[in-house]
């Protein structure tokens, strides 16, 4: 198996909640058989109704209760921890729930998160050790260098 992802399925319950949700943070999204697609730099964000991913998966649709973690975080690198604010802020207007309001981190980068409206938390971060390149994705640094 290739050493990538190429989506990112997101069960939701409201499909036009979601899409709306999303598109008010400038995401511009296709809707094909019930299901949006968002082109997310080399990989695509899908959302599709809750039940049918889970039973697409072979899985019970049992729902994480309320406030509980589904075990899956989406984060998202910015270049400075002004737009880790800003982003915050849009999530936020657009109809997010800031989960982790932004600080410092242990790492000395500056971090916060939000949830989407269906509870899918997105963690926004500066981390001045990961490389942005102008297309905004991440190149790792080689952790083993001294």
């Amino acid at each position: 198996m290739e050493q990538r992802i190429s989506l990112i399925t997101l069960g939701v319950a409201d499909l036009a909640r979601a899409r709306t949700f999303y598109e008010r943070l400038g995401w511009r999204g296709q809707e094909v058989s019930e299901t949006v697609f968002f082109q997310a730099g080399g990989l695509a964000v899908v959302l599709w109704s809750r039940a049918e991913a889970a039973a697409d998966s072979g899985l019970a649709d049992t729902p994480v209760p309320a406030g509980g973690y589904g075990g899956i975080t989406l984060a998202h690198n910015v270049r400075s921890a002004a737009e880790v604010d800003e982003t915050l802020a849009a999530a936020e207007r657009a109809g997010g729930t800031i989960s982790s309001p932004a600080a410092a981190t242990f790492y000395g980068g500056y971090a916060g998160s939000f949830t989407d409206p269906d509870g899918h938390p997105w963690e926004i971060a500066y981390n001045p050790g990961f490389a942005l390149a102008e297309d905004g994705s991440l190149t790792l640094p080689d952790f083993g260098a001294a």
